[in-house]
């Protein structure tokens, strides 16, 4: 075998970051991105299959938070006993393409791809996620709105390895929802998605995340909107068409135009917030 189809499945991370560290590698997990993006029978270059890396998967509580290992599959979440904030998660999940691509795809693979339109974003998003960091000279974590720097970019240098997504306890508080628009109801890259999680105390909101995604460049929260939730009784018609739009600087593609985004985003926004109300 040549180097240009060289293939190795470590099973520590220190190992795995060893192999990186050399140069070269191609990291790969549950591949529903990565095949399809090859137009070879093979794998191009160097792989490394992070897979055989226990460590890397499953769901685990922290006295911080929670712990969601990089290779956690989209079928793990599913079936994860999770408190209500989660739900939102696990809808996004079961919208991860078919269930041979849920048993497949990674929580960590997703966001590594960076797609403006990747349904694990927003969820996260309003779950305060961050995108714990392995390379060899440590561990670092990043809010996962600095870890996404644009489409199909991030702030992974080529000897770093996402070794988990933690949610901080703070954020595990109240309940959750998402939907996606499209042009058709399954097996769809959306036109908009939106996430939202609030907490209800004696009746009013005292704390509102909001995101949408598949509108600009990358997913976004949406602070102004989330300030006007904040001391009064779950109403949806706060989530203005205006205040959406100056967060999300819609754009035009083969999908849909800026105006359509726009309007379907502000929309699917109230009847997210409407879900958890």
């Amino acid at each position: 075998m040549t180097d240009r189809h060289l293939y190795q499945r470590p099973d520590t991370l220190s190992d795995a970051l060893s192999l990186l560290a050399s140069g070269g590698w191609q990291v790969a997990a549950g591949c529903t991105d990565i095949f399809p993006a090859t137009q070879r029978k093979v794998l191009d270059g160097p792989t490394l299959d992070i897979t055989g890396i226990a460590d890397l998967r499953g769901i685990t509580r922290t006295d911080k938070g929670l712990r969601i290992g990089a290779t956690t599959t989209w079928t793990d979440i599913i079936k994860a006993d999770l408190p209500a904030a989660f739900d939102g998660l696990k809808l996004a999940a079961r919208e991860v393409g078919a269930m041979q691509i849920q048993n497949r795809g990674t929580l960590a693979g997703n966001l590594c791809n960076a797609s403006p339109a990747a349904d694990g974003v927003p969820p996260l998003l309003v779950l305060d996620a961050q995108v714990e960091i392995s390379s060899p000279e440590g561990v670092q974590t990043l809010p996962l709105a600095a870890f996404i720097t644009g489409p199909r970019q991030t702030a992974l240098a080529p000897t770093d390895l996402v070794s988990a997504i933690h949610i901080p306890v703070a954020s595990m508080d109240g309940r959750s929802h998402f939907l996606k628009l499209g042009a058709r109801k399954y097996l769809v890259i959306s036109v908009a998605m939106t996430a939202a999680r609030i907490v209800v105390t004696d009746g009013v909101v005292t704390q509102a995340a909001l995101a949408v995604g598949s509108c600009g460049p990358v997913a976004t929260r949406l602070p102004e909107v989330e300030a006007q939730l904040i001391g009064q009784p779950v109403d949806a018609s706060l989530v203005t068409d205006a205040a959406v739009a100056r967060a999300i600087a819609p754009i035009d593609d083969i999908r849909a135009d800026a105006t359509y985004r726009t309007e379907g985003a502000a929309e699917l926004l109230r009847r997210t917030v409407d879900a958890v109300s």
